[in-house]
Formats: C-alpha cells, structure tokens, sequence
C-alpha cells in the first residue's frame, strides 16, 4: 500500500509488444485494437471490444508496427494505420494526463503555482512534482521533488499544464495523496517515454498511410 493509504496500481499483467517482443507491463505498453473498417484504433483506456494489440509506449515502436508490417501480422488480416499513428498517440496520451489532472484539481488532489506547490512539498502532502517541460532550468531546479521514484513529472509543456487548472500556462504543479496519484504517475512514465522519442521522430506528411502489405490558461 502507498503512502496515504492508496493501494499500488497493479502493473504486474504483462502483455508482449508485437514490435520488440518484450513482455512488460500494460502500463509501459499502448493497446490497439482493429476498427470496423479495418483501421488501427489506439485504445488507452483498454475498453474497447477486440483483440488487444500491445505495442511499447515509444513512438518509433508504433512508426514500426505501422510501416513493417506488424499490425497485420498481429491482426493476422490486412488492416490500415492512419497517417501519423505516432502523432496521434501522442495527443491522446496528453489529453489523458492533462484529464486526470484536472480531475485530480477538482477533487482537492492537485495545486499549481510556485508557492502552492512549494508548500505541499514542505508540509510532506505532495507525492508528485509535476514541472512543465519547456520552464527553464533556473525555474524548475528550485523545487527538490518528494522521496520516491518517477516522483517528478516534466512531459507537459507549460500550455498543456495550464489546461488542466484553466490556465493559460502552468510551471510548477503537485499532485497530492488522495487515490490519484498513482494513475498521474504511470500515464506520465508513458507520455515521458513517447515524447522523448516523438519530439526526434515526427513523421513527414503521409508517413503513417501505410496499408502493409505483409502479413500495421495566468501563469504558475
């Protein structure tokens, strides 16, 4: 059980990316499913009807999947991966965070601005230090995160941030104790490993048509 009384999200269901062969954990990995038309449908929420397809949360695993072939051997039939999968992927991930933690804000579980975040962090209510990607250096290394791994969180930029406080822009954010922490956490381990790759690998226009032919808002 974690700290303030939640239990630990259960990621010891391992699923095999269909791209590295690796067996990880669902949370390290991206659920797809075949749409009725036969097109490649992310489903993070992993709720959609279907065979699961599981492919690592990297954008080059997904840019893989789609160009070589692997969505139709998974599928075992021809199926088509919309243009830009990866770009795709991306924004939803983002918009999943982004969701919960605005939900985390409504229910008293999240704080934005410099001095707000740095007095969760003080009194110990803090479990994650959540820092917009493109703050400066100068801006986030004034703030020490709390004991812990992954216990901050820098894969948002500051706009996005600032989405989920209704704010233009958000720098410094904490997600306190209270059940959502955990589910903030592992979203942004798969948003950090996907942007890392994404921000070097942006497919030019119509790199993911692909039909495989082988076996697919005030500052804080």
């Amino acid at each position: 059980m974690a700290r303030g009384g939640r239990q630990k999200s259960d990621n010891t269901s391992l699923r095999r990316c269909i791209v590295t062969r690796a067996e990880l954990p669902k949370s390290d990995l991206i659920r797809f499913v075949v749409g009725p038309d036969a097109d490649i449908v992310p489903d993070l929420a992993e709720k959609l009807p279907g065979r699961g397809i599981w492919v690592s949360a990297l954008a080059g695993a997904v840019e893989t999947a789609a160009k070589r072939g692997h969505f139709n051997r998974a599928a075992k039939m021809r199926v088509r991966a919309t243009p830009g999968l990866a770009v795709q992927v991306e924004d939803l991930l983002v918009r999943k965070l982004t969701d919960l933690m605005a939900l985390a804000r409504k229910a008293g579980q999240a704080v934005a601005g410099r001095e707000k975040t740095l007095a969760a962090l003080s009194t110990g209510e803090a479990e994650l230090l959540v820092q917009a990607k493109d703050g400066s250096l100068r801006e986030r290394s004034g703030l020490r995160p709390p004991k812990g791994e992954d216990s901050r969180v820098t894969c948002l930029l500051g706009h996005e941030l600032g989405m989920a406080f209704g704010r233009d822009r958000v720098i410094h954010a904490a997600v306190l104790a209270g059940g959502l922490a955990d589910r903030i956490g592992n979203e942004a381990r798969r948003l950090r490993g996907f942007r890392a790759e994404a921000d070097q690998q942006r497919p030019s226009d119509g790199a993911g048509d692909v039909l495989a032919e082988e076996g697919l808002r005030g500052k804080g």
